[in-house]
């Protein structure tokens, strides 16, 4: 009975215009969120990778060549390589278990062969 009479008079208040009673803590809650720094760091404008030979490259200089690649998919496509011999075609790339069109496309500038 409490609780509903609470709420009645809260949405009344609320009706009436006046400002909810715990806006000011959810402004400090939201504020807070706000306010925390990205883990996500952009590349700093006019950074441009350099571009990588995908048959020659070890994991580590595809990580630092190619946008989206981290260490997994790098050792992935090395792995593909040393199995099924050197790529004949950029696009050979999305046969590689986790690697698919889209992250190729957005390296195709970056990779040769």
């Amino acid at each position: 009975m409490i609780k509903s009479t609470l709420q009645a008079l809260a949405l009344l208040a609320m009706l009436a215009g006046a400002p909810p009673l715990l806006a000011s803590t959810a402004t400090q809650k939201e504020d807070k969120t706000l306010s925390k720094p990205s883990r996500v760091r952009p590349a700093p404008a006019g950074e441009a990778k350099a571009q990588v030979n995908i048959n020659s490259a070890t994991a580590q200089e595809l990580v630092a060549a190619l946008s989206g690649i981290g260490l997994k998919k790098a050792e992935a496509i090395v792995s593909f390589r040393e199995q099924y011999g050197p790529f004949s075609r950029v696009e050979q790339l999305t046969e590689v278990p986790g690697i698919g069109k889209a992250l190729v496309e957005a390296n195709l500038t970056r990779i040769t062969l």
